[in-house]
């Protein structure tokens, strides 16, 4: 059995998804804050790649600090977030998609991830709202 066996629904978070929830740009925050409430009740499965939990530390941690980075971690291994690693097959599978798609490793890895889990990637990154004929996607949307 699955860890995923007794949830109904699996949503994949990218970056841009988690730095919406960190600066409280609406509505793509509070839909992030939502789906983390359906997690914690166990009604939904929500993961973040270890790929673009890295590309979170390092965007963060430019913006604010090193130190500023390491508490955002902590921070978020708190939330019911499930942490996808990084194995041999998913790192193979995203540079495979990233040979046929003009989108970052980072982005390659997600998709790549989303399309393993069946899960629905949530985002509102233009490039990878780009791939929704490819992978299920929500798209998250913040005010201008």
């Amino acid at each position: 059995m699955s860890e995923t066996d007794n949830v109904n629904q699996h949503y994949l978070l990218d970056s841009w998804a988690i730095l919406t929830l960190l600066n409280k740009e609406n509505p793509a925050a509070a839909r992030v804050e939502e789906l983390l409430r359906l997690a914690s009740d166990g009604q939904i499965q929500l993961t973040l790649s270890v790929i673009n939990l890295g590309e979170l530390l390092y965007i963060f941690g430019r913006k604010h600090s090193p130190s500023a980075a390491d508490k955002l971690l902590s921070y978020l291994k708190q939330l019911p977030i499930h942490i996808l690693s990084a194995n041999e097959d998913r790192v193979l599978a995203a540079a495979r998609f990233k040979m046929t798609h003009t989108i970052s490793y980072a982005h390659a890895f997600a998709a790549a991830s989303a399309i393993e889990l069946q899960a629905i990637l949530v985002t509102g990154d233009p490039e990878l709202l780009s791939l929704a004929q490819e992978l299920e996607l929500e798209a998250l949307k913040r005010e201008a």
